[in-house]
């Protein structure tokens, strides 16, 4: 049966998540899990139908503080990493997921490593897109760029969070660094900003509180703790917060890991020319026997 549609459901007492599904019910699961700050439409619409007709459910959601799940109090979040953890096995839950094929990008690339350590009879498979090993015990990897370290201080200043074209501008010019050369789509990234501010409750909080967040766990993570679990590396050759050693180290580190490189793509969601390359991986990787 093949379904589409939006839905939200309660988790966790009064924690409202916002959950998108697409494709045939009886096909492999994907669970797609973004960055801070990142609602569901940073998955592309077009992008996600492309792997949902080459037969795999696809599955975004808001994680909370973003799009129309719940939000909590600018620079105030009541939750932990831990917790966003926890929704991405409800979501599971609340399809009937039993296991999932989980690609995460980024801060997502880290609760899919946490998933993979932690709940691994929930995860097939993972795919790790501009990411970083969560093991504390790795720290020889090259910060980010001095241009991205420049905007840790001297960023773009808040927009007034009421007014839809100063935050759309907010978002595009805080996202235009992150890009590799020619990579930046402004166009697109102007009508993604623009869907984002009407789609999400309290854009003030979505903007901030991800990046505020405590770990919340008791346990560390090993990457070897990944043997089990089949790992593909999506990692692009000019990423400027995670350069190419952090999906490198990925790989090396996960017993079995297979690293794909991305020439010229910075930290950002693949840019549209990546398209062809990016999927077909995937659903190499996600192939059940």
């Amino acid at each position: 049966m093949t379904e589409f549609g939006e839905f939200a459901f309660q988790v966790a007492g009064d924690v409202r998540l916002c959950v998108e599904a697409r494709g045939e019910r009886e096909k492999p699961a994907l669970l797609l899990i973004g960055g801070a700050t990142w609602s569901m439409d940073w998955w592309d619409d077009e992008f996600c139908q492309q792997v949902a007709d080459r037969g795999r459910r696809v599955v975004r959601y808001d994680q909370r503080d973003t799009g129309c799940s719940t939000s909590y109090p600018t620079g105030s979040p009541g939750y932990t990493g831990a917790h966003l953890m926890s929704d991405a096995i409800a979501v599971l839950d609340e399809l009937g997921i039993k296991r999932a094929h989980v690609v995460g990008l980024s801060m997502g690339g880290g609760i899919a490593q946490r998933m993979a350590c932690e709940r691994p009879d929930r995860v097939a498979t993972v795919t790790l897109i501009a990411t970083t090993p969560i093991d504390a015990e790795i720290t020889d990897l090259p910060g980010p760029t001095p241009e991205i370290r420049a905007t840790f201080s001297n960023g773009v200043p808040e927009p007034d969070w009421k007014d839809r074209e100063s935050v759309v501008e907010y978002i595009v010019e805080g996202e235009r660094p992150y890009a590799g050369p020619n990579e930046f789509d402004e166009e697109r990234m102007r009508r993604l900003a623009g869907h984002v501010f009407d789609r999400t409750s309290n854009i003030a909080a979505s903007m901030t509180n991800h990046f505020l967040l405590e770990d919340g766990g008791t346990q560390p993570h090993r990457m070897s703790q990944l043997s089990g679990v089949p790992a593909l590396i999506l990692h692009g050759t000019s990423d400027p917060l995670f350069p190419l050693q952090h999906g490198e180290r990925l790989a090396s580190s996960i017993p079995g890991a297979r690293l794909v490189v991305l020439d010229g793509m910075g930290h950002q969601f693949p840019p549209q020319r990546f398209w062809n390359q990016v999927v077909d991986a995937i659903l190499e990787h996600t192939e059940e026997c």
